[in-house]
């Protein structure tokens, strides 16, 4: 069995090659894995039928063209109205909040 001397240590060329071939084995058998993976991906996507969905523009541009006196933004429902009061409380918090920080960095800090 050859050897080679390194310092103090004496490493078996054979252990290194067990090493390497060990290496090699796990990541063929990863590259196994991930072509397979991408063959199965690709067959299920190519291959799935489709979910049919109905077509709403025509409805939702109905909708939004009545003239009922409600503005736009509210139109959409109770979603939108929940997102529009959500807009407009973090809208007034945040300027509530950037006067508190600017009057109070505009005031001197008081030596104790």
């Amino acid at each position: 069995m050859p050897q080679r001397i390194l310092g103090s240590q004496v490493v078996s060329l054979s252990l290194c090659r067990v090493f390497t071939s060990y290496l090699t084995l796990i990541f063929v058998k990863m590259y196994r894995h991930l072509t397979g993976l991408q063959h199965i991906l690709r067959r299920t996507i190519t291959n799935s039928a489709r979910r049919q969905v109905n077509n709403t523009v025509k409805e939702k541009q109905r909708l939004f063209q009545e003239d009922n006196g409600m503005p736009v933004h509210l139109k959409g429902g109770s979603k939108d109205a929940l997102l529009y009061r959500a807009t407009m409380a973090l809208t007034v918090f945040g300027t509530g909040y950037v006067v508190y920080e600017l009057l109070s960095a505009s005031m001197p800090k008081k030596a104790q």
